[in-house]
């Protein structure tokens, strides 16, 4: 599927973008320039994985999204839940090292 605007996907642009930058730009300056299109390119990788991404997020112990949960932590009102709290922040971790930083698990 190509989703709702068709080809090319926001994923493959944002691809052709990164790898334009990896390779031409990088190529062609000095290593100023060079250096800051390594790090455009790779942002512009996380946000291709973040798109492609259909995994199911983490369970958030019922919370509608990260900053309520983080909210209800500093509230104090998951006090005494930490055999459940800590395997929902361990699988986040995972959950977003895995799409800025693939194979950090090998590491």
């Amino acid at each position: 599927m190509t989703g709702l605007h068709g080809r090319p996907t926001a994923a493959e642009l944002v691809a052709a973008v990164a790898e334009f930058l990896e390779t031409d730009v990088r190529d062609s300056t000095g290593a100023s320039v060079g250096f800051h299109a390594r790090v455009a390119g790779n942002v512009l990788r996380i946000v291709e994985r973040e798109l492609l991404d259909d995994g199911a997020a983490p369970d958030l112990l019922g919370f509608p999204d990260e900053r309520e949960l983080a909210a209800a932590i500093r509230r104090g009102k998951l006090d005494g839940r930490g055999s459940e709290l800590l395997p929902v922040l361990r699988s986040l971790v995972h959950y977003r090292l895995a799409v800025s930083h693939p194979g950090y698990e090998r590491e």
